[in-house]
């Protein structure tokens, strides 16, 4: 089995949004923000090969929506997700599996793109992972999340007959990696747990999304159960300190892993490397 990291590019949110009830004097030592109060956030996937199987963890937002929406996002980066994938001879339709940890649009938003007038599947040979709760949750969005769950990203896939579900409480579908389903950030959001080597690497999408939310109160003012984040990333940063995990980070824009350790304030970073340092 092989792993590689696949950069989807930059983009930007609201430093506050990101942080919750942190205050900004406090987040900013490990996020700066620029003069609007953006903070820099990376869209980084992970290509999983095994055996005859490419699998793709999340995509990042795509290039299909208009410029108004883009611009609120302020892309920015020499990477994409078609760059990446081309860096290692892999196009998009030798990919066999695209598994999206969940369905907001900075996540997904790859899964589809646009020709003409028409929404396509980016991955046209890929069945397209997601879950029975989650996939409901997005489909008949809440008015909270309603903005992160477009139509143009979900429904395209379902149409397209390639939709998957892994199913919660029974053994995941792939021999690679086992599944940790969360319900803070949204609805049964899904955290690949790759079993590599001796170690065990963690996806970490937005439970943890960068290193600077490692310690618990650090939660998103996103997340729609916050008290429930808390007590998921409390359970799973225990497991990994106990264990060794290497956590992957989706959108932090400098660190790609860590590892966390025991403190007497709770668990804390360890040490931050780059995937390949245990390639």
């Amino acid at each position: 089995m092989n792993l590689h990291v696949i950069n989807a590019g930059f983009f930007k949110l609201d430093g506050g949004a990101m942080f919750g009830v942190v205050p900004k004097s406090i987040w900013t030592r490990t996020n700066p923000a620029d003069s609007n109060n953006l903070i820099d956030l990376a869209m980084r996937c992970l290509l999983i090969e095994d055996g005859d199987r490419l699998i793709l963890i999340d995509n990042g937002i795509g290039n299909k929506q208009d410029e108004k929406f883009l611009g609120h996002y302020y892309l920015h980066g020499d990477d994409s997700l078609e760059k990446s994938l081309g860096k290692l001879g892999v196009g998009f339709d030798q990919v066999t599996d695209m598994f999206l940890s969940h369905l907001h649009f900075d996540h997904c938003g790859g899964s589809i793109k646009k020709t003409g007038d028409k929404l396509e599947l980016t991955f046209p040979k890929a069945r397209y992972w997601s879950n029975r709760d989650h996939w409901k949750w997005a489909t008949a969005p809440n008015p909270r999340e309603k903005a992160s769950f477009l139509k143009e990203n979900i429904l395209p896939i379902e149409e397209s007959g390639h939709l998957q579900f892994a199913e919660v409480g029974k053994p995941s579908p792939f021999s690679s990696f086992d599944i940790t389903y969360v319900s803070g950030h949204t609805d049964k959001m899904m955290l690949p747990k790759i079993r590599y080597k001796d170690k065990v690497i963690c996806y970490m999408a937005d439970l943890v999304p960068t290193v600077g939310h490692i310690p618990l109160p650090y939660v998103m003012g996103y997340d729609t159960r916050p008290l429930i984040t808390m007590e998921e990333k409390k359970a799973f940063l225990d497991e990994a300190a106990d264990n060794g995990y290497v956590l992957f980070f989706e959108h932090d824009p400098v660190n790609e892993c860590c590892t966390v350790k025991h403190t007497e304030k709770g668990v804390r970073l360890d040490r931050t490397f780059p995937l390949k340092e245990i390639l």
